[in-house]
Formats: structure tokens, sequence, C-alpha cells
């Protein structure tokens, strides 16, 4: 009788501390401003698949908050056993939530009409700091529901000191995996490599272990590897851009680039080409423009600036080409941050004051445009709902993150 005695005493004291938890969240939280976008130009209902990552900066202490379909969501009332994700891999739990069980990572995952597939790396440090690496494979068919899961070691994996895997699609029924590489070195030497392995789904094995590329250095020498966001990152995309970017640490502890010893590079996976872009031409595509660029597979976009207004800049990835040139209605501030989007056949394009000192409300200004025609869709900026207006001037309000549904 002691026994479930002392149990029910216990889940009391649980179920207790639980509800005082959220009268404590409910109480504080009526007590913070909300925050919702003032629409200037275009329909509201341009709002609902957009989602703001923002902070409300109070003088000792930080408030992380979500403009989600404009309405405002403190991280304080989550449920505190729950995690926010990116709104792709939220999508594909609520879709396909026992395949999605124990996976993250967008990069990680292909998707299709008919499949989703997904390629991780497992990693263990042995006692001589090697890796033991292998490779978690998953793939479901979504019509008939069935699921197919199996492990793989990676080939050559006494060399790997790091891996990342940066992209994967279903070429020809295998799996390619595109991956980044730190390779182990017992000298002063360092060298970084990107390689695409190929997977046969149906004999569950590596077939193809193709170095794209590598280079070997040597300190105060820097060589990285660099990648457009993607926009698209689990959808088919039949080719990819990434970067080699050279630099050199000097003693001072600064860092310098060698622009003219980087190189730009685009893979095509079904007819495995592996092409250098040099941008030779003038309005082509080139390292710098890649750099700061937004890639959906076929297409990069970058942001330019002209006549102090923001401009959208359209490149065809197979040729380089420059295929689109729009000017968007939005002046060019003095705001610390911006972030864009490209969804749905739109640029989301949000400017808004970056984490600082200054405990004063700024709005922050949203644009939505039509990515070919680059057409005002909707026009706004955010407004502050005090709770208490003396606290209005007591805030901060900070931009971090811009995602579109």
């Amino acid at each position: 009788m002691k026994r479930y005695l002392c149990s029910i005493i216990i889940c009391l004291v649980v179920l207790l501390s639980i509800g005082t938890y959220y009268v404590k969240v409910a109480s504080s939280a009526s007590s913070l401003p909300t925050y919702t976008f003032k629409t200037s130009e275009g329909s509201v209902k341009e709002l609902d698949p957009v989602i703001v990552q923002a902070t409300l900066e109070h003088p000792n202490f930080y408030d992380p908050l979500t403009i989600e379909s404009n309405q405002t969501k403190y991280e304080r009332d989550r449920p505190f056993w729950s995690d926010r994700n990116d709104v792709q891999i939220e999508r594909l739990v609520k879709e396909h939530r026992s395949f999605m069980r124990g996976k993250d990572l967008i990069d990680s995952f292909y998707e299709d009409d008919d499949f989703l597939a997904y390629a991780s790396l497992n990693r263990e440090y042995t006692q001589s700091g090697k890796m033991n690496a292998e490779l978690n494979i998953g793939v479901l068919e979504k019509k008939g529901k069935d699921e197919t899961s199996f492990r793989i070691d990676l080939p050559h994996q006494e060399r790997i000191m790091n891996a990342e895997v940066r992209d994967v699609q279903l070429i020809n029924s295998k799996l390619q995996v595109f991956t980044m590489i730190d390779v182990y070195s017992n000298d002063d030497k360092q060298t970084k490599e990107i390689h695409l392995y190929t997977i046969d789904l149906a004999n569950e094995k590596v077939v193809s272990d193709k170095t794209l590329v590598s280079e070997t250095f040597t300190y105060p020498n820097q060589v990285d590897f660099e990648m457009p966001v993607n926009t698209s990152p689990s959808k088919p995309n039949n080719m990819i851009l990434f970067s080699i970017m050279k630099g050199v640490n000097h003693q001072e502890g600064d860092y310098e680039e060698k622009l003219k010893e980087s190189k730009l590079f685009s893979y095509q996976y079904d007819t495995e080409k592996l092409s250098t872009i040099k941008g030779a031409k003038k309005e082509s595509l080139n390292l710098d423009i890649a750099r700061s660029g937004y890639t959906d597979g076929k297409n990069l976009y970058a942001i330019a600036f002209k006549s102090g207004k923001y401009q959208m800049k359209t490149f065809d990835i197979s040729s380089g080409a420059l295929t689109n040139d729009i000017q968007l209605d939005l002046a060019v501030g003095k705001e610390e941050a911006n972030y864009v989007a490209i969804k749905n056949g739109r640029v989301y394009f949000l400017i808004g004051s970056g984490m600082g000192e200054n405990l004063t409300y700024k709005p922050a200004h949203l644009l939505i445009a039509d990515l070919k025609t680059g057409k005002t869709l909707y026009k706004g900026e955010t407004v502050m709902h005090a709770a208490k207006k003396k606290n209005e001037q007591k805030t901060g309000f900070s931009i971090s993150n811009l995602e579109v549904k």
C-alpha cells in the first residue's frame, strides 16, 4: 500500500509542476506585445504561407517568437518537450510520421511524387581519432507505404575525419549522395574533398565512389566549400552548384580571400558532367554572383541594387546566361538584416533590424513579388501591439529568419 501511495504522490507532484509551469507561461506571455503585418498594398492572403522568426529584446533577456499566418506565437508558449523544426521537415513529419521517426536535416532528403528517400551519416570516432562511418539509407514508396531501410559502410572510411551530406537525388533508380569530406591526415597537410556516392537500392550497396574535387593545403592557407542557398533542397534537381574558396590566414588574425584562385563548378547528375563556370561574358553567372545567390536546381537568383532599389536577376545554371532582370518595389535601406525566400513562383523579401543594444522598436518591411514579372503582390510592415503601453519603448525587435510553407 505504501508503494502505491508513494507512486500517487510522485504523479501528483509531476502534474502540479506541469500545471504551475503553464500557469506561469500563460500569465507572463499575456503581458508581452504581439506583432502583425499592416498591409499597404496587395492581398493579406499572401501572408498565409509566411513564417517570420524574430526576437523580442528586453534589457536583460530575449524572448524568441514566430509570426505565422500573421499571428504571433512565443516560444515560451510551446510545450516544453517540443522542438520547432524546419517547416519542410514539419510537413514531412505530418505526412509520413512513421518513416520520419529519427530523421532530420532537409539536405538529407529526396522527394518526388512516388518516393521519399533519405541518406545520412552515422559517425563514430575511434581512440586513434579516425572515424567509423556508415550511410543510413531509407526509402518510402508513397503509394504502397512500403519502407526500406539499411546501413552500409562508407568506402575508404579510414581516410575520413569528418563528412557531411549536402544533397540527395534519385537518378535511374539509384540514390546519389553528394558529400563534403575532411580527409584524415597525420602531418601538416589538410585535404578536403567532395564525393558522390551512388547507392544501388536493390542490392543495398555502394556501387560508385566518385571524387568530384580534391584540394590539399597547409596552414596558413585555407580551403572551404560553399554552395548557394537551395530553395528546394528535397526536390528533384539534375544540377548542383558549388564553389572552392581559397584564402590565407595572416598573423594579425585577418583572413584574406584569394578570389582569383577560387572556382565555381556545376555538376549534372544524369550525364555525370563536371564543369567549371568562368563567367567570362558580361551579365553571365560567375563565382561572385553564385556565392550570395539562391538556386532551385534550374536557375540561380541573385539580389542586386539599381537606382536605390532592390533588383532580382535570374541566371540559367546550365548555360550561365542571364534570363530575367526585374526591379522590386522596395527601397534599399540601412537596416542591418534582410532575408529572401523563393517559392510558389514568388520572391519574398523581408527587411528588418538585427540584434542590437538599442531597445527601440523598428518595423520590419515585407515585399512579395511575382518572380517573373516583378509585380508587387503584397507590401506591408510589422506593427507592435503592446500589452502594456509603458513597456512599448523598452523593447527591441529583431528578425532572425524567414520561411515560406
